[in-house]
């Protein structure tokens, strides 16, 4: 056999590059793995940062990978910490490093790994997050296909698409701090195809600053110019749940395409070597959740995590404690070391007390097992993308505190477009806390959206099913984008 048969019996090669936080780290794996299970050896790309902090949360091997699935590092272009911290790094200032900083790394290791062994494949495609699209710089100049994977829900996507537009409006930045409570937010932006009944404080909040160079307006405007350039945009959602949303990108863009929720697309994978070996928590897991969930009654237990970036101020964490306990509900409550902006999350004695025979608080927890264990009932989360779609794909309803971002947008979709759940006031109180998982757990309105979860659970399930649109999808995208430049 000559030399161009050996080339042709070698694997496709991808290399995915994640943004370097929880929230986009653990849906690229989930996609890594995927192709993994398709025939594609990959090279997966943490920072050093996270890097470390997957050893320490996971143990020493956790990340020496398979022969063919490979993890590797760059740096992220900050200053390293001067103390050892379990803790996300700042979102801007990540930001602003690694989309100056890390194209060279990346190029770098692109030319490493085209260089070394003769066991390891010459890269053939790139899947990189969407707010990483310095990378579509490199793909070109080793003339690879690149897929930009946006993390969000298509509708938080289709808002970021929109927010040229809303700085051409004069609706951003702000003219000054008056507009976020003079009811200026409660704008409606009728004109944004796809987003029926939309408003200005539905669109991610990066839209509320009134200083007319913050970068993250900037940051966002030079992504969304990006996407345009990808070879195709994934995302994690499926057809019938965004509809309108996904057709109007469609629209805009070359090649979108749904493939989630993930979690589902990755139950139809038996292999248990990848599936264990392999995993992405940043913070160490405390198992002993499940365990404690065994002794509790089928949907008797509130879910509380506010996920791997909110932060909160001591009187929030007061008043949510404080609403928790006077709803006399069984909650496992998940509190970061990191909750509470530059302090340590500390409960009163008095609380941990009178809640010491229903409450667990864990800081970190094995989230998609936790929602599907049959105690679970309701889910207060902070709306990011990953939390709502797993509790979509178990069927649980949710309570919704969105911090920032796209979690408005997804918390506007969850309220009122997919009927799942009830939005508790930024300014949280307790009452409001104490009557929202009252209404939750034991209310018509909570049994309401019960039903809607476990209908979007079904619909879920058929998307990622043999012959479902998700499915479907994500073999077009890599027969038709990622396979290209082999067919």
């Amino acid at each position: 056999m000559g030399s161009i048969g050996v080339l042709e019996e070698k694997k496709p090669h991808v290399v995915c590059m994640p943004f370097p936080v929880q929230g986009h780290i653990n849906p690229m794996l989930k996609v890594a793995k995927l192709l993994h299970h398709r025939g594609f050896h990959i090279s997966f790309v943490n920072t050093e940062f996270n890097h470390k902090r997957l050893l320490k949360s996971r143990g020493p091997d956790s990340l020496k990978g398979l022969p063919d699935f490979q993890f590797h590092t760059i740096p992220d272009g900050l200053p390293p910490p001067d103390i050892d911290i379990d803790a996300t790094q700042s979102i801007p200032a990540l930001c602003h490093s690694t989309s100056t900083t890390c194209l060279i790394s990346f190029r770098n290791l692109l030319s490493k790994l085209n260089s070394s062994t003769p066991d390891i494949p010459p890269v053939t495609c790139i899947v990189s997050d969407g707010v990483m699209s310095f990378t579509l710089q490199a793909a070109e100049e080793i003339g690879v296909p690149e897929v930009l994977f946006w993390t969000t829900s298509a509708c938080g996507f289709l808002a970021y698409m929109h927010y040229p537009h809303l700085m051409e409006r004069g609706l951003t930045p702000l003219k000054d701090v008056s507009y976020l409570s003079n009811g200026f937010l409660d704008t409606p932006l009728d004109w944004i195809p796809g987003m029926n009944g939309i408003r200005l404080r539905d669109i991610p909040t990066f839209v509320r600053t009134t200083n007319p160079d913050d970068f993250i307006l900037g940051f966002i405007k030079g992504e969304v110019r990006r996407s345009y350039k990808a070879s195709a945009i994934i995302l994690n959602t499926f057809d019938v749940l965004e509809k309108d949303v996904v057709d109007s990108l469609s629209k805009m863009l070359p090649c979108v395409y749904t493939i989630g929720p993930l979690p589902l697309m990755l139950d139809q994978i038996k292999d248990e070597s990848l599936m264990k070996s392999i995993g992405s928590n940043l913070w160490k897991e405390e198992p002993g959740c499940l365990e404690w969930l065994d002794s509790k009654e089928p949907s008797s237990v509130v879910y509380v995590n506010f996920g791997s970036i909110t932060v909160m101020t001591p009187q929030q964490l007061v008043e949510f404690a404080w609403g928790l306990a006077n709803s006399e509900h069984t909650f496992l409550w998940v509190i970061r070391p990191d909750l509470v902006a530059g302090d340590s999350a500390v409960l009163s004695s008095e609380f941990l007390s009178q809640t010491k025979e229903r409450g667990m608080l864990a800081n970190w927890c094995p989230q998609e097992k936790v929602l599907s264990h049959p105690a679970i009932g309701g889910f207060l989360t902070h709306s990011g993308w990953n939390s709502t779609l797993e509790s979509i794909c178990c069927g649980v309803p949710i309570v919704c505190w969105p911090f920032f971002a796209e979690q408005q947008t997804n918390c506007r979709y969850s309220c009122t477009h997919w009927g799942i759940g009830a939005e508790i006031d930024n300014n949280v109180k307790r009452d409001d806390v104490e009557r929202l998982v009252r209404e939750l757990m034991e209310g018509e309105k909570g049994k309401e959206m019960k039903t809607k979860a476990m209908v979007w659970k079904k619909k879920a399930e058929e998307a990622t099913g043999p012959v479902g649109s998700s499915l479907l999808n994500f073999d077009n995208m890599v027969n038709k984008i990622l396979l290209s430049t082999r067919n």
